[in-house]
């Protein structure tokens, strides 16, 4: 009886954990019919119908039986916004995600989404062919959506990020020539970038406003959805807090809203002690 006991102890505690799993965000309503659950769709199999091409001059290409289009001058067109999406199935097993016109089949649980028009877009996951999930998304312009999806909980939109860097906006050998947005470290190329002046009137503000960590914090996280920050501003905002919990904690959060990762070891300044420096340097070292 005792064995019968601590058997379902243990059962029930991993069932809590993993219903704790998916509670990190907003719950997306999963809108795939029943009939399209049960009915085996592989990728290759489907039909696509896809927007007609957003620019340029296009002629049709005809190869056998097949109308293709070619469309040598092809620009981007910014009518269309730019929208990026990062989704998360921490899972085993084989998902195919597809977002609008865009579709990733692997195994390891991290599909990233680019160059995606602005607006409501359709995301669909399969699970070894089978249809498990649809819902829209609604994609705002210059934004990155994050989200984590569980087979046994559902969709989860966790946030959304301003995007750096708008690759389908800048010219393309620009683009080669300086991969990824690598300007020599000028971190004003870069946009959304808090300007000194206005840094200081937010810097202030907090400080006038907000007494403690936690007004502070959600200060800051409300200014990090459309701002970019710089090291020394970091470290500013991180050293204004009380406690190294909370200031590791924050350090953290922002480097992603770092416009000068390079210069990221300056926001060590702001701890008290020497084990929150490292736990940051090693959290660093693990993206």
């Amino acid at each position: 009886m005792k064995k019968i006991f601590i058997s379902w102890m243990l059962l029930a505690g991993i069932s809590s954990w993993a219903q704790e799993a998916g509670k990190a965000g907003e719950l997306l309503k999963n809108e795939a019919s029943t009939t399209e659950m049960r009915t085996s769709k592989s990728p290759d199999e489907r039909n696509k119908t896809f927007d007609q091409p957003r620019s340029g001059n296009n002629t049709t290409l005809k190869r056998g039986n097949e109308n293709r289009i070619k469309n040598p001058n092809y620009q981007w067109n910014r009518n269309y916004g730019y929208a990026e999406v990062f989704l998360r199935i921490p899972e085993q097993g084989f998902f195919t995600v597809e977002v609008g016109d865009q579709m990733m089949a692997n195994g390891s649980g991290k599909y990233r989404f680019f160059d995606l028009s602005s607006g409501r877009m359709p995301i669909s996951i399969y699970e070894n062919g089978f249809l498990i999930y649809r819902t829209t998304l609604m994609l705002r312009n210059n934004n990155r959506m994050v989200l984590d999806f569980f087979t046994n909980e559902g969709l989860y939109l966790l946030d959304s990020y301003p995007v750096q860097n708008q690759y389908g906006f800048n010219d393309w050998n620009d683009i080669w020539n300086n991969p990824y947005g690598n300007h020599s470290g000028d971190w004003s190329l870069q946009g959304n970038v808090m300007d000194n002046h206005s840094f200081r009137q937010f810097f202030d503000m907090m400080m006038n406003n907000e007494s403690f960590d936690e007004g502070k914090i959600k200060m800051i996280n409300q200014q990090m959805r459309t701002s970019m920050f710089t090291s020394v501003q970091i470290r500013d905002l991180v050293k204004a807090l009380s406690f190294d919990n909370k200031k590791l904690a924050l350090a953290k959060s922002m480097y992603q809203n770092c416009a000068d990762k390079d210069r990221y070891f300056l926001v060590y300044d702001a701890f008290n002690f020497e084990s929150s420096k490292r736990e940051l340097m090693d959290y660093i070292s693990n993206l």
